[in-house]
């Protein structure tokens, strides 16, 4: 019973982590370059950050929803597989 509910936590962490992780990845990435073009041009605005980090986000999502909702899908029917075998 243990090992069951074990197995399901790690495997609905692993599948937060690939479904979270485009989308962290680009706003990474967005921020640092913006923050490096800050930093080279001493333009010191907090708000700077938002517009290209928002646009990259929904652009994210809307090219990785397929991947992200095949990943969801699978992890739920593997979920409710489990449930019904009773295992």
């Amino acid at each position: 019973m243990d090992e069951t509910v074990l197995d399901i936590a790690r495997a609905a962490v692993f599948t937060c982590l690939k479904v979270g992780a485009p989308v962290m990845f680009v706003a990474l990435g967005i921020g640092l370059v913006v923050s490096f073009l800050q930093a080279i041009t001493q333009i010191q605005e907090p708000t700077l950050t938002f517009v290209p980090k928002a646009v990259g986000i929904m652009l994210t999502i809307t090219l990785a929803m397929p991947f992200m909702l095949g990943t969801l899908v699978a992890f739920a029917q593997e979920l409710f597989m489990r449930i019904g075998t009773g295992a």
